[in-house]
């Protein structure tokens, strides 16, 4: 997936993440509390920035609009944000501190979180500000993401109303979609969003219900639906943490199972799935597949230790494993794969046919292929081209099942179908190091070889098994 069209705004409350890490061996003489050797630290974005760092990684442009302190913790959140390729708003505010989360790490656990924070709403010329320029930031906008941490960027000061309101109303008249990660009450300051994301305490509260309150699908429906009623919103998408996610809107809600991974860390996973979804909707795709998306990537974002980003290419790994056959990629997603292999200086090996009917001959012909290389890739003619070479009663069975055949083999890495009537142009696409067809072909027959050769490559005949063709399987079949 390619995100990197997509222009996002983040506005929020940011924040500085700092870890300090080491080991735990004893307990202190002075108090019964364990005392932990340093070993690092380190600094990352948190809070709305978390949720800019995340959108930067999947490849989208993404400005940063909030309140820093004129201190230290302002000067590292700074420097973090340049170094992650987020466009820095932020803007300094007179007599309040960056707020700071330090958390103390043991044995891949915390111990102790330290916060060092003001909450306070912004001043009228804070607000003045920050709304002149989401402005200017809106003209070129996909997408508004308002992340709320309820520390004063988005709260309603006395007597005024909330920077939503205003950011809302003109985000929707230039018709761009507006995100909210809502925090505490006043939802009616998110009025006209076109979809927030509460996790269950935060909805169960905003339902005056208690937290451990089981509620069954049509009653969560319901409820879900009075909510986008009363405040104007399209659509709620509910997290769930272990049972995933719920999404209630204009169609029949859609719950989604959380993809499972081992828990290291859940911190930051709203932040990744919010960044995600907010990604996929500004690149136009429709808003349950869009959910799909933010739920495999918050599973992704808890199997990490920390606040850590999901990049691009693990949400396609990840997307890709839940789909029917993982092996197969279109071109484009094959081009991302190369580009990751070698970088890992892993050699690429290709070859090709129709394997309609997978025999010994097939089996030897991979196995062979696969020991000239680090990654196999296949490319197989689809239905149409296979019956332009073999006739119409070809292919036997279909494109999509002659993949799913291939793909159970260990040694194939990647397959693509391609509709020519050669593979040269997606030889072009691969550029692999070793070509490798059956050696019933000499080598100046094979299609691509002379493109292989030019590139540095080499040509390989593999050894043909006696007495195996797809064309006499189909016929002994016909005969039978």
């Amino acid at each position: 997936m390619d995100f990197s069209g997509v222009r996002v705004l983040v506005l929020g409350d940011v924040m500085l993440d700092h870890y300090i890490a080491g080991s735990v061996q004893r307990i202190s003489p002075e108090a019964p509390v364990p005392v932990a050797r340093v070993e690092e630290s380190w600094s990352v974005p948190g809070g709305a920035a978390n949720v800019a760092r995340n959108v930067s990684r999947l490849g989208c442009s993404v400005s940063l609009l909030g309140l820093l302190g004129e201190d230290t913790s302002a000067t590292v959140l700074r420097r973090c944000l340049a170094d992650e390729g987020v466009h820095d708003c932020l803007i300094s505010g007179q007599g309040r501190c960056t707020t700071r989360k330090t958390r103390i790490m043991a044995q891949g656990q915390q111990l102790l979180r330290l916060d060092e924070e003001v909450s306070a709403p912004p001043t009228p010329e804070e607000s003045k500000a920050m709304l002149a320029q989401a402005e200017e930031l809106l003209g070129d906008c996909s997408v508004l993401v308002l992340s709320d941490y309820a520390k004063g960027v988005l709260t309603c000061p006395s007597g005024g109303q909330s920077l939503c309101t205003p950011l809302i109303a003109l985000a929707r008249s230039r018709g761009i979609p507006v995100l909210v990660d809502p925090k505490g009450s006043q939802w009616e300051r998110y009025a006209g969003a076109h979809c927030v994301t509460p996790n269950s305490a935060e909805f169960h509260a905003e339902c005056a219900l208690p937290p451990e309150t089981r509620l069954d699908r049509p009653r969560r429906a319901a409820l879900a639906a009075e909510l986008c009623s009363r405040y104007g919103f399209e659509r709620l998408l509910i997290t769930r943490g272990s049972r995933g996610m719920a999404l209630f809107g204009k169609e029949a809600p859609c719950y989604l199972r959380a993809v499972a991974h081992e828990v290291a860390d859940v911190s930051g996973a709203g932040d990744t799935a919010l960044a995600v979804l907010a990604a996929a909707v500004g690149k136009g795709l429709g808003w349950e597949e869009s959910a799909r998306m933010a739920n495999v990537a918050a599973g992704l974002a808890v199997g990490k230790l920390g606040t850590a980003p999901v990049n691009r290419r693990e949400l396609a790994a990840a997307l890709r494993e839940q789909t029917v056959n993982p092996k197969l990629y279109t071109r484009d997603e094959l081009r991302e794969t190369l580009e990751d292999w070698r970088r890992k200086n892993l050699s690429v090996v290709f070859t090709n046919g129709c394997f309609d009917l997978v025999h010994p001959g097939h089996i030897s012909l991979l196995r062979q292929a696969a020991a000239q290389g680090d990654r196999l890739v296949v490319g197989l003619n689809s239905d149409a081209s296979v019956r332009r070479l073999k006739g119409s009663e070809r292919p036997i069975q279909n494109e999509q099942s002659r993949a799913l055949v291939l793909a159970a083999m260990q040694h194939v890495d990647a397959i693509v179908i391609f509709d020519e009537d050669t593979p040269l142009e997606l030889i072009h696409v691969v550029c692999p190091q070793v070509l490798v067809k059956g050696s019933d072909y000499r080598e100046d027959q094979v299609v691509g070889a002379d493109f292989v050769k030019g590139h540095g490559g080499r040509v390989v005949l593999a050894r043909l098994v006696e007495g195996c063709s797809t064309t006499s399987l189909a016929r002994s079949i016909a005969k039978g």
